[in-house]
């Protein structure tokens, strides 16, 4: 095994980390796992601290996205999941982009106001 020279990588993150980058509070986090199977982060036996892999946060930014952004209930977000899940990255994925692409045309166009 090749020793990871990337200091930037990392192979777990903690909940609070997690909910910093998803946008979302600790306890909607621990929400997910009861209502989601696929979201099974690593758990210490001592101390019950949790931790995400790269592919728990890729589940949650999916989670985020049919719930918080596209208004799915849990029960319809979780049924989409079970039966379509690569479309549903896919579709993820291209949600993710047209967002910030939105964005930086909201920039471009307050910029370009300011000249005027």
């Amino acid at each position: 095994m090749a020793l990871n020279t990337d200091k930037n990588l990392k192979l777990y993150y903690s909940i609070k980390e997690v909910s910093a980058i998803i946008g979302v509070n600790e306890s909607a986090l621990r929400y997910w796992e009861k209502e989601f199977p696929q979201l099974r982060p690593k758990v210490q036996a001592l101390n019950k601290v949790r931790q995400y892999t790269e592919a728990d946060l890729e589940l949650l930014k999916t989670i985020y996205t049919l719930v918080k952004v596209r208004g799915f209930k849990l029960s319809a977000a979780r049924k989409l999941l079970n039966e379509n899940r690569s479309g549903v990255d896919r579709s993820s994925e291209v949600l993710e982009t047209l967002i910030t692409v939105r964005d930086q045309l909201k920039e471009l166009k307050k910029q370009l106001d300011g000249i005027v």
